[in-house]
C-alpha cells in the first residue's frame, strides 16, 4: 500500500509527474455537516471563508480522525460518508489517509486497510465472492493463508472513493440480505452488504462522493457525515509554495491571485490551484507584462490550460522545432485536439467518465496516441488486477472533459456539422420540421441551456458554462489554429444575457438558478447583484427558504462578479438558517456597506471578515454587526485587520457583542495606526468598563486618530471614565464631535468632569447624548455653566431622563439662547426624582390594569393592580376590547422607555407580554388573540423551570437561569423596538430574553394566565 499511495501524479502517470506526495500534500478543510446540507448540495463552486459554522455542527477534522468521535460526543461510527465537489482533493485524502498509516504514522490499531474506486468497480461484470473481490484488487493478500479469517476478525477500513462514479443500482431495498464472505454474488449486492454491516461487521466503512450522489447511501447506514471543504487563504498560499520549486515564482503567482478576487474564489478547490499554477508559470516566463493576459473566469483559464498543454507535448516530441507562434503551434496540433474534444463530448453526452479502447477508436484515436498526449488523456491500466480484460481511460478530471466537449460542441457548429450536435437538441426541437442546417449560434446556445436545465442530476451545468464562456471572441481568438475563424458573436452573446435573465424566472430551482448566475459570469456580465435580489424577490424564491447550501452558491457568484455594492443586509436573505447566513459572510469584500446585525455570527465570522479587510479588493467602509457573540476574540480579529493599510473601514458599530475591556488595547492600537480611516465607532452595551474606555482615551489623543463619533451607551462607565473623556476631549489633536454616554451611572461628578471639558477652547464636540446617566441638578448646573463660558461648538445636549430640578432645567435653557449664531438643542424630557434610581428602575411607570379588557374569568382588585384567575364568570359588561382568552392589558399605552414588575402566586406559571391594542371591531379575531401568538403582541411564559418566549407563533424554550423565582421584569425601549424580560431575586435583575423589532404603535402591558388558581400583581419600584 505504501508503494501504491505515496506518489501523486499531476496529470498522466509519467516520471515526470510524479512527485512524492508528502513532499507536496497540503492539508485541507474537513468539517462534520449535518444530513439535510449533505442531501440538498448542488455541485457548484463553494466558498472556503464561508465554510464556518457553529462548532457544533462544523468542527474542523484531521483527515486521519475521521472515524473518531467529535469532543464531548460518544458512540461508534462505524460509517463515514464524505462529500465535496469535483476537484476538492477527496481522493488526495483517501490517499493520504492509507498513506499515513501504511508509514505507521496514524491508525495503527487498524490490521487492514482495501481501497475499491467505483471508477474501476462499473468494471466488475461477473459475480464475485467478498473473498475474491479483495484479492482481485490486492493480489498481495494472496500470500496470506486464509486470509479472510484476519480480516475479519481484525480491525479493518474498507474505503470506497467516487460514489457519483458509480454505475451500481445499489439496491439496498431489494438486493439479497448475506453474511457469509464466500458468497458468490453480484458487485452491487457484496458492496450494499458491505455497507449495511452484514459482511464484515466489525469493519468500518468511509465513502467519499460529489454533493449530488450523497443521497445514494440511506441515511440510517451512515454515522457521521463530513466535507472537504477545499483551501482556506493560508493552504492556498502553502500549495503554491510546495507546488513551484522557483521561490520567486511562486510569490509571484501568490502576488497575482491575491490581486484578483475572481481567481482568489476559484482557488480553494485544489484541482483548480494545480491548473492555475501551470497557467501562471508559463506566462510568467513567456510575458513580462503578465497582467494583460490572466485568465479571470473559467473558460479562459480552461484556454489557456489546453493552449500550455499543446506547447508542452510540442516541446517533448518535437524539442522546439515545431511552430514557434499559437496559431501555428495549435493548427500543427489541431487534429490530436480535436479527437480528444470529440471523445469527451460523446462521452459527457453518455455520462460516461470512463472509456475504453473501443471508445477511443470511435473518434479515430489510438492507445499509442492517448497516452503520449500529456495531461489531458490519462491511462489507468492495472496490470495486476484479474478485473481488467481491456485498458481503460479517463481525462485528468472531469472539467477538462467538459471543457473539451464544450470546445468540441462549438467547434462541430462552426464548421456547419450540425447532425453532431443532436444530443444536444431537446425532444420538442427535434420534433419540429425546420432542419439542424439552419441552427444558429443563439439557437444552438438556448437548446443547450434548455437540454443542461433539464438534466436532473445537473451534469451538463459545466458544460454549458464552458459553451456560453467560448462563444466570446476573446476567447476565440486565443483558439485560432484550433477554430477556422472567429464567429461574430457580440450581438448572439448580449441576447443569450439578456435571454438567461428572463428565462430565471420559469419555476426554476434554486440550484438551476445559481448556475445560470455562473453563466452570466462566463460571458463576462457583473451586473449580478441587481439580478440576485430580483430572483430572491420571485414568487418561487421569496416562499423557499434558502439552504445553507445555495447561500454557499451565492456568496460565490456575488464575489466572481466583482460588482462593488452599494450595500448588503443579510437580513433580507429569506432563510430560517444562521448557518445560511454565515455562509453569505464573505461577500462583505464586494459592499461598500454591509449590515450583519443579529445574524449569530461568531468568532469565526470575524476572522471572514478581518481577511476581507485586510484585502487590497475591499471596498467595505461601513460595517453593522450589532447583536452578534462576537466576544473578544471576534472582535479583537476585526481590530487588528484595521490595522491594515488596505483597510477602508470608516465606520464600525459593534453594540451587545458581548466584548469587554480586554480588547480595548486591540481597538487603541488599531485607533492609532497611521492607516486608520475610522471615523465613527459604536460599542454601545458591552461592558468595557472604565478600564477599558480609559484606553480608548488615550488613542483619542493621538494625531492619527480620526475618530469623529464615539457611542459608549450602557458600557458601565462612571464619574473614572468621564476623566478621561474629559482629558481627551481637551486635547489639541482630539477630533471627536459626537459623543453618547447613555445609560451609564456618571452621575453628577461625571457630568462636572464632562463639564470641565465642555468650558474649554480646545474642546471641539458638537453632540453630547447624557440620556438616563442619574445626573442630577447639581450636575446639571455644571454644564450649563460649561455651555456658558464656552458656546460656539456643542450644538446639541440631551440629558432626557436625569432630574435637573427647577434650576438646572431653567439655566439650560437660558443657554439654549445664548448659544450665539448656531441654535442650541438641549433636552430635559421625562425628568424627576425617580430618574435618579439606579439601573433600569429609573424607568419605573405606573400601570393599571383595564378591567374593560379582563376576560370575564379573571377577577381584578378594586385598585386594578391585581387580578386572579377563577372558574367563576365576572359580571363584566360587554367590550368591544375585552379578550376572548384568559388575560387583561393595562390601561397605560407605552411608547418611549419603560420599565415595570409582575409578581405571581400559586402553582402554577403566567404569561407577561405587551401587545399593541386591537379590538374585535379590527377585523383581527380570526387571528389568535393570546399574547405572543400573532404579530401584534410579544410574550414570556414564566414556570418554575422554564420560561418560553413567543411572537407571532414562533416561539423559543429557554431554561430558567434562576429556579422558583416569582418576580418578573420587563423593559421596554420602545424607540430602540426592544423589550425586555429578567427575573428578578435578591434585588438583581437577571436577563431571560429580549425580543427586538420596529414597533408601529405604542404596546400596552399585558398578562395572561393558563391555569385557574394562579394570580398576579403589577408591583410598585421603589
Amino acid at each position: 500500500m505504501k508503494n501504491r499511495f505515496e506518489c501523486i501524479f499531476e496529470g498522466i502517470e509519467t516520471k515526470a509527474n510524479k512527485k512524492l506526495l508528502n513532499k507536496i500534500y497540503t492539508d485541507l478543510y474537513i468539517t462534520e455537516v449535518d444530513g439535510e446540507s449533505m442531501d440538498d448540495e448542488h455541485e457548484v463552486w463553494q466558498l472556503e471563508t464561508a465554510f464556518k459554522k457553529q462548532p457544533s455542527r462544523d468542527t474542523p477534522i484531521k483527515c486521519n480522525d475521521i472515524f473518531k468521535p467529535l469532543p464531548g460526543e460518544e458512540g461508534h461510527i462505524r460509517l463515514v460518508l464524505t462529500k465535496g465537489v469535483a476537484g476538492i482533493g477527496k481522493t488526495v485524502s483517501v490517499q493520504k489517509f492509507v498513506l499515513d498509516w501504511a508509514e505507521g504514522t496514524a491508525n495503527q490499531h487498524v490490521r487492514f486497510m482495501f481501497v475499491f474506486p467505483f471508477r474501476v468497480l462499473n468494471s466488475v461484470k461477473e459475480e464475485h465472492s467478498l473473498q475474491d473481490l479483495l484479492l482481485g484488487f490486492h493480489p498481495e493478500l494472496k500470500s496470506l493463508d486464509r486470509a479472510d479469517k484476519y480480516y475479519d476478525s481484525s480491525q479493518t477500513i474498507l474505503i470506497f472513493d467516487g460514489l457519483d462514479e458509480s454505475r451500481l443500482p445499489l439496491n439496498f431495498q431489494d438486493n439479497e440480505v448475506f453474511f457469509d464472505t464466500n458468497r458468490v454474488s453480484s458487485v452491487d449486492s457484496l458492496i450494499t452488504n458491505l455497507i449495511q454491516g452484514n459482511l464484515l461487521s466489525s469493519a468500518l466503512v468511509w465513502i467519499t462522493t460529489r454533493p449530488a450522489a450523497a443521497g445514494l447511501i440511506p441515511s440510517r447506514y451512515v454515522h457521521q457525515k463530513t466535507e472537504v471543504r477545499g483551501f482556506n487563504e493560508a493552504q492556498k498560499e502553502e500549495y503554491f509554495r510546495k507546488r513551484c520549486e522557483d521561490a520567486e515564482q511562486a510569490e509571484k503567482i501568490v502576488a497575482h491571485i491575491k490581486a484578483s478576487r475572481s481567481l482568489q474564489v476559484m482557488c480553494h478547490i485544489p484541482v483548480f490551484c494545480w491548473i492555475t499554477a501551470m497557467v501562471f508559470q508559463q506566462i510568467l516566463k513567456r510575458s513580462e507584462d503578465s497582467h494583460s493576459e490572466i485568465p479571470t473566469t473559467l473558460t479562459q483559464m480552461y484556454v489557456h490550460f489546453l493552449l500550455i498543454q499543446t506547447s508542452i507535448k510540442d516541446q517533448k516530441y518535437h524539442r522546439g522545432h515545431g511552430p514557434t507562434d499559437r496559431k501555428g503551434l495549435l493548427l500543427s496540433h489541431r487534429e490530436a485536439v480535436l479527437k480528444l474534444a470529440e471523445l469527451a463530448f460523446r462521452q459527457t453526452m453518455k455520462e460516461n467518465i470512463v472509456f475504453s479502447e473501443d471508445d477511443l477508436r470511435e473518434c479515430g484515436i489510438n492507445a499509442d496516441e492517448a497516452s503520449v498526449y500529456s495531461g489531458m488523456c490519462t491511462e489507468i491500466f492495472k496490470e495486476e488486477s484479474v478485473f481488467f480484460q481491456q485498458k481503460v481511460y479517463c481525462f485528468v478530471h472531469l472539467s477538462v472533459q467538459e471543457f473539451l466537449a464544450a470546445f468540441h460542441a462549438f467547434v462541430a457548429h462552426t464548421n456547419g456539422n450540425f447532425e453532431q450536435l443532436q444530443p444536444l437538441i431537446s425532444e420538442r426541437r427535434s420534433n419540429r420540421t425546420r432542419p439542424l442546417g439552419q441552427l444558429s449560434l443563439e439557437r444552438l446556445l438556448k437548446e443547450a441551456l434548455y437540454t443542461a436545465l433539464n438534466s436532473k442530476n445537473g451534469h451538463l451545468d459545466l458544460f454549458l458554462r464552458f459553451l456560453l464562456g467560448l462563444a466570446l471572441e476573446s476567447n476565440q481568438k486565443l483558439l485560432q489554429g484550433l477554430l477556422p475563424k472567429p464567429q461574430q458573436s457580440a450581438e448572439t452573446i448580449h441576447h443569450m444575457i439578456r435571454y438567461i435573465k428572463d428565462y430565471r424566472g420559469k419555476g426554476l430551482s434554486p440550484e438551476r438558478c445559481i448556475n445560470l448566475f455562473h453563466c452570466l459570469l462566463e460571458m463576462n456580465d457583473r451586473t449580478m447583484h441587481r439580478d440576485i435580489q430580483q430572483y430572491l424577490q420571485l414568487e418561487g424564491g421569496s416562499r423557499k427558504d434558502l439552504s445553507p447550501s445555495f447561500c454557499s452558491s451565492l456568496a460565490y457568484v456575488l464575489l466572481m462578479s466583482e460588482e462593488v455594492l452599494d450595500e448588503l443586509d443579510l437580513r433580507k436573505y429569506k432563510t430560517s438558517s444562521d448557518e445560511a447566513r454565515r455562509r453569505l459572510v464573505p461577500t462583505v469584500r464586494c459592499c461598500r456597506k454591509a449590515l450583519f446585525s443579529a445574524c449569530n455570527l461568531n468568532e469565526v465570522s470575524c476572522e471572514t471578515i478581518a481577511s476581507a479587510l485586510q484585502s487590497a479588493d475591499c471596498h467595505l467602509v461601513e460595517l453593522h454587526l450589532s447583536r452578534n457573540d462576537l466576544q473578544d476574540a471576534g472582535a479583537q480579529r476585526l481590530f487588528t485587520a484595521m490595522s491594515s493599510p488596505h483597510c477602508k473601514l470608516e465606520t464600525l458599530k459593534i453594540p451587545d457583542c458581548k466584548v469587554t475591556q480586554s480588547s480595548c488595547a486591540s481597538l487603541c492600537s488599531a485607533l492609532q495606526c497611521p492607516h486608520s480611516r475610522l471615523r465613527e465607532l459604536d460599542v454601545s452595551e458591552n461592558q468595557l468598563k472604565d478600564s477599558g474606555v480609559m484606553q480608548i482615551c488615550k488613542a483619542l489623543k493621538d494625531a492619527h486618530c480620526k475618530l469623529q463619533i464615539l457611542r459608549l451607551a450602557g458600557c458601565g462607565l462612571t464619574e473614572v471614565a468621564c476623566r478621561g473623556l474629559g482629558s481627551a476631549l481637551r486635547s489639541p489633536g482630539s477630533t471627536l464631535r459626537e459623543l453618547d454616554l447613555t445609560d451609564n451611572p456618571l452621575r453628577d461628578a461625571g457630568a462636572k468632569h464632562l463639564s470641565a471639558a465642555l468650558g474649554s477652547p480646545q474642546c471641539k464636540l458638537h453632540i453630547l447624548t447624557l440620556l438616563g446617566c442619574l445626573i442630577s441638578e447639581e450636575g446639571c448646573l455644571s454644564l450649563a455653566s460649561a455651555l456658558k463660558s464656552n458656546p460656539s461648538h456643542l450644538l446639541q445636549l440631551d440629558l432626557s431622563y436625569n432630574h435637573p430640578g427647577d434650576m438646572g432645567a431653567e439655566q439650560l435653557s437660558v443657554t439654549q439662547i445664548d448659544a450665539g449664531s448656531s441654535p442650541r438643542a438641549i433636552k430635559v424630557d421625562h425628568g424627576g426624582l425617580c430618574r435618579l434610581r439606579p439601573g433600569l428602575q429609573k424607568y419605573a411607570c405606573e400601570l393599571t390594569l383595564d378591567m374593560n379588557t379582563a376576560h370575564r374569568k379573571l377577577s381584578l382588585s378594586t385598585d386594578c393592580r391585581s387580578v386572579s384567575c377563577t372558574m367563576r364568570d365576572q359580571p363584566y359588561p360587554d367590550h368591544p376590547d375585552r379578550c376572548d382568552t384568559w388575560q387583561v392589558r393595562c390601561q397605560e399605552p407605552q411608547s418611549l422607555r419603560s420599565y415595570w414588575e409582575v409578581e405571581r402566586s400559586g402553582w402554577y406559571g403566567i404569561i407577561v407580554g405587551a401587545t399593541y391594542r386591537v379590538s374585535k371591531s379590527s377585523g383581527s379575531e380570526t387571528e389568535n388573540d393570546n399574547i405572543g401568538h400573532n404579530s401584534w403582541s410579544w410574550s414570556l411564559a414564566c414556570y418554575d423551570n422554564r420560561y418560553t418566549a413567543r411572537h407571532n407563533r414562533r416561539r423559543t424554550e429557554i431554561p430558567a437561569p434562576v429556579l422558583n423565582a416569582h418576580r418578573i421584569a420587563v423593559y421596554l425601549d420602545w424607540p430602540a423596538g426592544k423589550l425586555s424580560f429578567f427575573i428578578v431575586s435578591g434585588g438583581e435583575l437577571t436577563h431571560v430574553h429580549t425580543f427586538y423589532s420596529t414597533f408601529t404603535e405604542p404596546l400596552y402591558p399585558a398578562l395572561r394566565f393558563v391555569f385557574a388558581g394562579s394570580s398576579a400583581s403589577i408591583c410598585e419600584v421603589v
